[in-house]
Formats: structure tokens, C-alpha cells, sequence
């Protein structure tokens, strides 16, 4: 009887019956529990690196609150309790929570423990035993969210280096420069938070319906759709006010995840992973206007350049769907390794590269003949892929590992690897900064990363469970 080598077959076993528990619970309950917004809104709180003269400073928050105009206070999450001056070089999201509609007087802080780096060592501060309250009226709007950023005033915090009274500004950002604008859906959250791509801060949160995962931007338009997933249904959010301003139903149970609009915007394509299906609507009338059924367990849909196909990787089937998007047919059915997950066409539209989660190979694809031409290795669990139409290069991120991968589009060796820190759901590249925007979920995070430096150069923190990333200007 022939010697099974178990390790390796034991080891895809045991990820192929992960993977199928874990969609089989997502499908049989939602994983999302956080309400949608009824009378309620939410308020985000977002502290601004800290001065230079900082540095020698830290302290813990206890607690944060917001101030009713009839002197209620409202406690709000905290996402930090301990600053420390040194550390504290970028934006970050100090606080949030979901408050009752009204007008709020302005904030209260509780802080503890401060100490201050002098020549003799750490001395302590004395800080004061009730809240600091920061007078800064604003306005709570039912079903929104709205963001204020924190200016930490040094000089009027600490005294003398023997007693610290937390001082903030607090200021409502203004409007987007629209040529600048990115969205990251927070699935956990029920929110897009919006940043400006070029200063790699966040200026806005936008409240969406619940479960918001894929998002399409028509840039002549100037609207997004972003797919809300516990809803079904797809929110349209007008760009320059940051709102959304209409909704597009699909059908109960359709559990939409991303989307695809055509090159000429007058048709908007999304995956329904509860329904086995692809629904096309009208961004125009907003309405669903037909439909076409796929593989089991579609999770991503990706255009060829020309607008003409459509690719749906169905995970659970092994397979790839080809959708002619003007007959609105499945033309053929490719299969595929296990658990097909994303896919990236070349700069020049003739080679299709797929990732598959449950396999360790690369498979490259010809849209013409619709054949598997090469599998190349690229190791087991890839579910982030962008292809980098300047130079071709592959980038491409594993579930679990905290090293993108940069690889040869010829030889699909791997050239360089870039330190995230995190795994990646997701990327996308800024043409005009030259930076790959990176989704990191575990870490909550957005990362910037140069495409000629290979280094992070920017970090964003979002909201729950990050989804997707789209910004004005990406190749």
C-alpha cells in the first residue's frame, strides 16, 4: 500500500472545511449586528498629530464624553487611553459614538496618570479629579455621522511642568477637494470613512445601510455606489456633500458584495453572493433592470477594460462566470482552483491573472480563448491581487500574512515583498501620488504605500471590519 505524505493534504483539508464552515455561518446568519441609524447619529472623534513640544508628554484618557445642550453627557467609545507625545505623529481616531439627534454643547475628557520627560527623568503631573469640559457647540443629524477633529493645545495643558488640564480645539473640516477624495466601507461600522489622498487624513465619515462592502465611483457623475450588504440594497452617496441621496433595492436575501460600473456609467453590475446571481441596474432610473444567474458562491466581479465582459469568481463552485454585459448572458463557465477569489487584467487587456485562497497557484488566463495558459506558485491563502498598469507588476497579499508579495507579470517570480504590518483585503493604486492604497481589517487601518520606496508612508485609521478602498484618480 502506497505512503500517503499527509502534511500537506492534511493541511488543505483542514483550510478547505474552515473556509466552507465559516461561509456556510456568514450565509445561515449575519455576521453584522451593529442597528442602522433610526433617531440617533454618530459623532467621531479624530485627534491631530500632537506638536513637537509634545514629545515629552503622555498621559492616559479615562473617558470622553459629549455635552447635551441641556447638560446630559453621552460617553462615547474610546479607540485610545494611553497618548503618549512621541508616538502621536499622525491623525488618530480617539473616539466615537452613537448619540441621541440634537445639539451637543461641546466635549468633556477625563484624563489620569500624566507625566512629563524632563532632564531629571519621568515626573508626574497633577491632573484634575473631575472632567475637563471643552466648550464646542455641534449639531448631532438623525441617521449621520460627523467628524471632529481634536487640536491638542501643548502650551496651555501643562503648567509649569507640575500640573496638566487637557486643552483641545475641536474643528468641522470643510468641504472635499472632489479630485482627492477616497471611500473605505467599514462593514462592522455601517459607515464610509472618507480621506483626502493627498495630506492621508481623514476629513469625513459618511453613515451608510448596514454591511457596506463594494464600492463604485462614476467620477463624471460625481456620485458612489457602494453595496449595502445586510440590506440589500445599493446606498448612492453624492460626493462633493458627503451624502446619501438615494437607494437602489435589490431583492431580500441577494446579500450584494461588490460591484462594477461600466466605462460609459450607464451600467452598474453587483454580485449577490446570497442569491447566486449578478443584478444589472440603471444608475440612471435607479432601478434593477435584469438579472443572470452564476456559480455558487460569487464574491467578486471584475470588468475587462473594454467594458464588454464581465468576470464573476464564484468561491464554492471553482469557477469563473464570463458575462457578455451587452446580451446580459453567461457566455461560458471556466473552472478554477479552490476558492477563486479576485482577479487583475494586465495594462494591455490580454492576460487574466486569479488568486484562489485553497490553492498555492497563480493561474493566468487568455480573455480570448477563455483557457488557463500557465499556474504559477505563489503559495497558499491570496485574497488581495492589484496589477499595476504603469508597470505590470503583481502585487498580491495572503489572508495571513503581513508581507505583500511584488512579483515579475513574465516569470510571476517574486521581485521585492513590502511590510504591512497586517494582512490586506484589498488594494488599489493612486496614480497621481504613486502610492498602493492597502485595506488592512485587523488592524483597522488604511495604508499608503510608495510604489518606488516600497515603504508605508502614510496610515489612515477607519471603522470595523474595513471592506474596500476607491479614490479618485486610481490606475
Amino acid at each position: 500500500m502506497p505512503v500517503i505524505e499527509r502534511g500537506p493534504y492534511l493541511k488543505i483539508l483542514i483550510l478547505t472545511i474552515a473556509a466552507l464552515v465559516t461561509l456556510t455561518a456568514c450565509q445561515a446568519m449575519p455576521r453584522h449586528f451593529k442597528p442602522a441609524l433610526e433617531e440617533e447619529g454618530e459623532v467621531y472623534l479624530y485627534l491631530q498629530p500632537l506638536p513637537q513640544e509634545a514629545d515629552r508628554l503622555s498621559f492616559n484618557l479615562e473617558a470622553v464624553s459629549a455635552i447635551r445642550s441641556d447638560g446630559l453627557e453621552v460617553p462615547l467609545t474610546l479607540s485610545l487611553t494611553e497618548l503618549k507625545g512621541g508616538e502621536m505623529h499622525r491623525q488618530r481616531l480617539l473616539a466615537a459614538g452613537v448619540l441621541p439627534s440634537g445639539a451637543y454643547r461641546g466635549l468633556s475628557f477625563k484624563v489620569k496618570n500624566a507625566r512629563v520627560r524632563t532632564e531629571d527623568g519621568v515626573a508626574s503631573l497633577q491632573t484634575p479629579e473631575s472632567a475637563t469640559i471643552i466648550d464646542n457647540p455641534f449639531q448631532v443629524e438623525r441617521k449621520k455621522a460627523s467628524l471632529l477633529n481634536l487640536v491638542f493645545k501643548y502650551s496651555e495643558s501643562v503648567r509649569g511642568e507640575f500640573s496638566f488640564t487637557p486643552v483641545f480645539s475641536a474643528l468641522t473640516p470643510g468641504k472635499p477637494v472632489i479630485g482627492l477624495v477616497g471611500y473605505v466601507s467599514n462593514y462592522a461600522s455601517n459607515t464610509v470613512t472618507v480621506f483626502d489622498k493627498q495630506s492621508m487624513q481623514v476629513i469625513g465619515v459618511i453613515a451608510t445601510g448596514r454591511g457596506p462592502k463594494g464600492i463604485a465611483f462614476d467620477r463624471v457623475k460625481r456620485l458612489a455606489y457602494v453595496a449595502a450588504s445586510d440590506d440589500n440594497a445599493i446606498d448612492v452617496i453624492d460626493i462633493p456633500n458627503g451624502e446619501v441621496v438615494s437607494r437602489i433595492t435589490l431583492n431580500t436575501g441577494d446579500n450584494p458584495q461588490e460591484l462594477a460600473l461600466t466605462p460609459d456609467g450607464k451600467l452598474l453590475m453587483t454580485v449577490n453572493a446570497g442569491t447566486n446571481s449578478v443584478s444589472f441596474v440603471d444608475p440612471f432610473a435607479l432601478i434593477e433592470t435584469g438579472r443572470v444567474n452564476v456559480g455558487d458562491g460569487p464574491a467578486s466581479i471584475l470588468l475587462d477594460p473594454s467594458g464588454r465582459r464581465a468576470y464573476v469568481f464564484n468561491t464554492l463552485a471553482n469557477t469563473m462566470s464570463v458575462i457578455d454585459v451587452a446580451k446580459r448572458s453567461v457566455i461560458t463557465t471556466v473552472s478554477l482552483d479552490s476558492w477563486p477569489s479576485r482577479g487583475q487584467f494586465n495594462s494591455r487587456g490580454d492576460t487574466l491573472y486569479v488568486i484562489h485562497e485553497l490553492s498555492s497557484y497563480l493561474s493566468i488566463i487568455d480573455p480570448q480563448t477563455l483557457s488557463i495558459t500557465k499556474r504559477r506558485f505563489v503559495g497558499m491563502g491570496m485574497n488581495s491581487i492589484k496589477v499595476d498598469s504603469a508597470t505590470d507588476l503583481i502585487y498580491a497579499g495572503k489572508k495571513h500574512d503581513s508581507m505583500l508579495g511584488v512579483y515579475d507579470p513574465f516569470s510571476i517570480i517574486s521581485v521585492d515583498s513590502i511590510r504591512t504590518g497586517g494582512a490586506a483585503s484589498y488594494m488599489t493604486i493612486d496614480g497621481e501620488g504613486n502610492n498602493l492604497c492597502v485595506v488592512a481589517p485587523g488592524r483597522k487601518e488604511l495604508l499608503f504605500v510608495n510604489l518606488v520606496s516600497r515603504k508605508v508612508v502614510g496610515t489612515l485609521d477607519v471603522g470595523e471590519d474595513p471592506y474596500w478602498v476607491a479614490l479618485m484618480g486610481e490606475r
